[in-house]
């Protein structure tokens, strides 16, 4: 017989995938409000991978508004991948002032570094091999892949974590449930969609399901968010 698990032992945890029908829906309902609602930010209107790298990196523990008018005057000061390697780190860290967490441009310009040594200044898109850059992590890689290369590539941020996990978890601490929501991530991206979908879910997450005040738009709310009606996220408004 196998061995009984100790009873305060939890078990592993395991996606609760949405059926086909459920997973339809949420994506139409989605990417129409995205649709209608994104939010026009300057890194949406460029594929170049050095641009959304940058602008990945700054956005790390940052809020939007304080990232957009910095983002503009490091490109403007470091326009390419070449240009931020051949940089001092300390002049790259004045340039960086005051987004703060300064370990980000040190890992930014090693970035750049690796980046024009290795590939001849060509950021790859294969998933591994973003991932052996020191700085980059899952979500990032995910984003720039993404973002820069147009693929249907899953990303897990704050915000993304908060809305799948309101909407089709709802049990247990969404911080230990990575693995679930990494595969509901990647799981629920429309075929060829993967763009808009993921920028769907950051938008959604900032400024609809938000930590503090978040409330449903996805109508019925009892179709799709698990504590309905339970929970202040499915508030009207």
């Amino acid at each position: 017989m196998p061995p009984r698990r100790p009873l305060n032992q939890k078990k592993p945890a395991r996606a609760i995938l949405p059926d086909l029908s459920v997973k339809r829906r949420f994506q139409r309902r989605l990417l129409k409000w995205y649709g209608e609602h994104g939010r026009d930010l300057p890194w949406r209107k460029t594929s170049d991978p050095y641009h959304i790298l940058v602008s990945e990196v700054m956005l790390q523990q940052t809020q939007v508004d304080r990232v957009i008018p910095k983002y503009h005057e490091f490109l403007k000061r470091y326009p390419s991948f070449e240009d931020l390697a051949g940089a001092p780190v300390a002049d790259v860290k004045k340039t960086w002032y005051p987004l703060g967490y300064n370990i980000r441009p040190e890992r930014l310009h090693g970035i750049a570094c690796e980046t024009v040594e290795r590939y001849g200044g060509k950021l790859p898109n294969d998933a591994d091999e973003l991932l052996s850059f020191k700085g980059i992590g899952r979500y990032t890689a995910g984003a720039i892949r993404s973002f820069a290369f147009n693929e249907d590539a899953p990303i897990l941020d704050t915000n993304v974590i908060r809305v799948l996990y309101r909407v089709f978890v709802a049990e247990g601490e969404p911080k230990t449930q990575k693995t679930v929501l990494w595969e509901l991530s990647e799981n629920l991206i429309p075929s060829g969609k993967g763009y808009d979908f993921n920028q769907a879910l950051m938008d959604f997450g900032a400024t609809v399901c938000t930590a503090r005040d978040p409330y449903c738009i996805l109508r019925p709310p009892k179709s799709f968010c698990k504590p309905y009606p339970f929970s202040p996220a499915t508030r009207e408004r």
